[in-house]
This record gives structure tokens, sequence and C-alpha cells, in this order.
């Protein structure tokens, strides 16, 4: 079904729009495909733009035991299996910060915003009500969302012509601008998806000794880069508008269901 002993398989997946309902946050439809990697061994490695604090509750919720990947590659958490060099804390988990911190983003941000009058508002300008509001999760889980290191997502509320002077901007102070299906997204310009993703990948090779076969599942513009650098990538349809542009030298497959039910799609066609 998924790996050969002569080269294993990881998986790395987003989880908004992909894994999880882009409304909902069900993944009732991939439960089929999730049992049958949990059988084959088979590391599932969540790559997002949620915080840690959301994403080690579905981790636990789903019995995962895999590293994850959060803030679109901005951080990277280890269990104790993955480790070398690293120590992990009292829960048995090592993180690594790839890029800023959220508190030089958030002054760069409010920086940009003084001298240049862009009409924008992030995280860090909300609530918790309006983060609930903009996400559609509930208190509880707005508040996990609320909870960055290394990130910010933003609306953007001015023209197509200052959101280029702003990324420009960005660029110059060391930081990358980056499309999700709900937020424009902050971070250090030496992180991403596929860096993060890159990065585990060479620590399975130093490990395990074997280079693994990767499969990524995304649906929005900040998983390109995951999807590019996997051996086979799914793109999933998508709930929004902005074209997806991906290189043609990679072996895509696009689904044409959404969400979890795309993205058991997707595994049933590189892997069934």
């Amino acid at each position: 079904m998924t790996s050969t002993p002569q080269q294993p398989l990881l998986v790395f997946t987003d989880l908004d729009g992909s894994l999880l309902d882009h409304a909902t946050y069900d993944y009732t439809p991939a439960m089929t495909w999730l049992e049958r990697l949990r059988e084959g061994a088979v590391p599932l490695i969540i790559n997002t733009s949620k915080t840690a604090a959301e994403v080690m509750v579905l981790h636990q919720a789903l019995g995962l035991d895999a590293p994850f990947i959060t803030e679109n590659g901005a951080s990277i958490h280890l269990p104790a299996s993955w480790c070398l060099d690293e120590t992990p804390d009292e829960r048995g988990w090592a993180d690594i910060v790839l890029g800023e911190s959220y508190r030089r983003i958030r002054d760069v941000l409010e920086a940009i915003r003084a001298t240049e009058g862009f009409q924008f508002r992030g995280f860090g300008d909300f609530g918790i009500e309006e983060v609930a509001e903009h996400t559609g999760l509930d208190i509880h889980d707005a508040e996990l969302a609320h909870l960055r290191e290394a990130s910010e997502p933003l609306i953007w509320e001015d023209t197509e012509e200052a959101l280029e002077r702003f990324r420009l901007l960005l660029i110059g102070a060391g930081l990358s601008l980056t499309q999700g299906g709900r937020f424009y997204h902050v971070l250090g310009d030496n992180s991403g998806k596929g860096r993060a993703m890159a990065w585990l990948v060479d620590r399975y090779h130093l490990l395990k000794g074997q280079r693994p076969l990767t499969v990524g599942l995304g649906d929005g513009p900040n998983d390109i880069p995951m999807l590019e650098s996997v051996d086979r990538a799914v793109l999933i349809r998508g709930e929004h508008d902005t074209p997806i542009r991906i290189v043609e030298t990679i072996q895509l497959y696009t689904t044409t269901q959404k969400g979890p039910a795309g993205w058991s799609e997707g595994l049933d066609h590189w892997l069934g």
C-alpha cells in the first residue's frame, strides 16, 4: 500500500481545506486513509499555517506520533524519537523556530503601517472574538490560534498596487508574504512550508539512513513550495478563486473533490 523495505514513505499534509473541511474542520471523510497510514506505520506530518497549540490538540485526537510543521513552515516540532542534538522538554517535544520571532514580525508590521499608511489588520490587532469571527473557530480554538510564535496572519484591506509595495518592504526587512486560504501570512524569509519539509526529510535520512518517498497534499497558494518539493503531489480542489500555478515537471494529481474527500481521493490516486 505504502512503502517498501527499499524506500520508506512520508506523507505531508496541509490542514484547512485539505485534511480538514474548510468550513466545519471535519475530517471524517479521511478516516479510512488515516487508519491505513497508521496501520502501515507511515508518518503523517502536518504542515500547516495553524499554531503549535492548535495542532497539538488535533495531533493527540488523531493519535499521531510524527513531527509537525506550524505557521507556514516557521516552526518545526519534533517528538523525542526524531531528535538528535535537541533536548526534548517535559512534554517529550523539541521546538525549532526557523523564521523570525512573532515580536519582531509585529514590530516590522507596525512600523510599515505607521510610515506607509497601508490598510491591513493582523491577529495582533484582533481580540479573541474577532479571530473566531474570521476563522469560524469557537472561542477556545480561537485562543489557541492567537498563540503565535513566528508568523502573522493578516487581512489585506488596501489596493493590489499597495500590496506589491508592502511585499517589497517586507523583503527588505527579511520577511516574506504568502497567501493561504483565508489570510495572507507574514513570516521570516528563511522559513516556509517547503524548507521545513526539506529539513524533516533530511532529518529522517540522518536517522534512518534512507531517503524516503514523499507525498504532499494541499489546497492553497502557501502549499506550492511543499507540493513542488515532494515526489508525488496532490493539489486539492479549493474553496478559493486564487489561481495556483505549479511547475509542470512534478508528479501532480489535481482532485475533483474538496477538503478531506479530495484528500482521500489524492491518496487513492498515488497510494491506492
